[in-house]
């Protein structure tokens, strides 16, 4: 699923990230461990697409993503990647559904408002359909998160700092909800995280210094 090679990212003259070398298998579910300012989030950006790192070569799911221009970048992170983010970049003034249909639209696939349903009531929020954000909790915030990342099927799940500012109760669930929905949907589950209570929580760990 995953192929890093030679990867190095460097913002102005600070290098942000060096790996020599990183597999991922398909299914697998792995934690990116570290420090603050170790690389983390700079890592899921670029195997997410989202950042063209400084060196090396990054394969996802049999693409080569040095070779995509921009458009054809953005249409393969749509239909292949679902990513929670540490701010969760939900739509304010949209409505939950219209979060989702955004994803989809996004990805250039179909507005399937059975398959939005579907998700939302996989993640205990179907109720919760027509409100927007700011009605939400944080909790149901960081489950519609999770419901927009997945209800595309992606192959690869990603989240960064998922626990960030949870209780112990709630960093646990928010855990648990990403490990069942990439069971769910087949996809490989890579969590970015310093948090010592996630990291106890996957067998599969890679550590930047």
């Amino acid at each position: 699923m995953i192929s890093v090679r030679g990867l190095a990212h460097r913002y102005g003259d600070a290098e942000a990230l060096r790996l020599p070398q990183w597999t991922v298998a398909q299914g697998e579910r792995w934690a990116v461990l570290g420090a603050s300012g170790s690389g983390k989030t700079t890592l899921l950006h670029v195997i997410a697409g989202l950042v063209r790192p400084t060196e090396g070569e990054v394969e996802v799911s049999g693409e080569k993503l040095r070779k995509l221009d921009d458009a054809r970048l953005d249409r393969w992170r749509g239909a292949t990647v679902g990513i929670v983010l540490q701010a969760l970049h939900l739509v304010r003034h949209l409505s939950v559904r219209d979060n989702l249909r955004l994803a989809q639209y996004l990805a250039h696939l179909p507005q399937d408002d059975l398959r939005i349903q579907d998700t939302l009531a996989a993640l205990g929020v179907a109720g919760k359909a027509a409100r927007r954000p700011p009605e939400l909790s944080q909790g149901e915030r960081q489950r519609v998160a999770i419901a927009r990342a997945v209800v595309n099927r992606p192959k690869l799940l990603l989240a960064d700092e998922p626990t960030a500012n949870l209780d112990d109760a709630a960093a646990a669930l928010a855990v648990d909800l990403l490990t069942e929905q990439a069971a769910r949907h087949g996809a490989t589950l890579v969590v970015a995280t310093h948090d010592v209570r996630v990291k106890a929580k996957f067998r599969e760990r890679l550590e930047l210094a």
